[in-house]
């Protein structure tokens, strides 16, 4: 029973280079078991997502974190986040408002999915984003070693207009690949939002669904006014800061579907 989100530290976790796509990030690696990657949310491997990744570890996968921003273990700040939002803003590997677009970063993020599905067990692997990242774990499943894409709360393109709220967050090109993976059977994805975020908004998880029909899982947590699982309008992180170890709390059901999600789609 917590009465904050779930959170741990960097105890244990080991950390190397890795390049991929011509960038070279540090992966921090922990567990045994199926492989799945964890992209941290803005604005970096914050204490919850350490929750979040140590849980998954406790589950039975083999957990990598990729550092791409941020500082790995520090708390966040106001300050804190928009130091790191101001950066992503405008780095090339990113495109933050780029409508229909590929985004460098996810050539690094196949390459740690097709490095981690070499040496674990399992049908492939998963991999998790999160707010910024939400989409790139959508990008990744382009590469043929990535069979389950978690988008919770997918943010970029940041939502200016409708038709960055509605754009997918990949390239034409790109979504096709996924979406004739998905309807082969190869990949499947689950998106998780809130029903009040503006950041991540139902239109683009409609286009979404309407691409990969079936192949699209889609949890929507209610976040308005009086909504029973006491979440405020602004609340966001659905398996990360909004999560509470007690019964009843719907980010902790939404945060234990997705578990099983990983489950059935890479254990053999």
């Amino acid at each position: 029973m917590t009465p904050s989100a779930p959170v741990s530290t960097l105890d244990g976790w080991a950390v190397a280079p890795f390049t991929g796509g011509g960038l070279t990030y540090d992966c921090y690696e922990k567990g045994s078991g199926p492989g799945v990657v964890l992209i941290p949310e803005v604005p970096g491997i914050t204490p919850e997502v350490l929750g979040l990744a140590d849980h998954l570890v406790n589950e039975g996968f083999t957990v990598v974190v990729p550092s791409p921003f941020g500082e790995p273990g520090r708390a966040p700040t106001m300050g804190y986040v928009l130091g790191v939002v101001a950066r992503l803003c405008v780095a090339a590997e990113f495109r933050a408002f780029a409508v229909g677009a590929h985004r460098p970063i996810t050539d690094y993020l196949r390459a740690v999915a097709a490095d981690l599905a070499a040496r674990t067990p399992g049908t492939g692997v998963g991999v998790i984003g999160m707010c910024f990242t939400g989409g790139f774990a959508l990008a990744a499943a382009v590469d043929d070693s990535v069979s389950a894409s978690v988008l919770s709360q997918p943010s970029v393109p940041f939502p200016l207009g409708k038709a960055r709220a509605k754009d997918p967050g990949l390239s034409p090109a790109e979504f096709d690949r996924v979406a004739a993976r998905a309807s082969a059977g190869e990949v499947c994805a689950l998106g998780l939002r809130f029903s009040g975020d503006r950041a991540a908004q139902a239109a683009r998880f409609a286009t979404l669904k309407n691409r990969m029909g079936d192949a699209f899982e889609m949890i929507e947590l209610d976040s308005s006014p009086g909504n029973e699982g006491g979440f405020s309008k602004n609340a966001h992180s659905v398996i990360t800061s909004e999560v509470r170890e007690r019964p009843g709390n719907p980010a902790l059901a939404a945060r234990e579907r997705m578990v099983a999600f990983l489950r059935e789609r890479l254990t053999p």
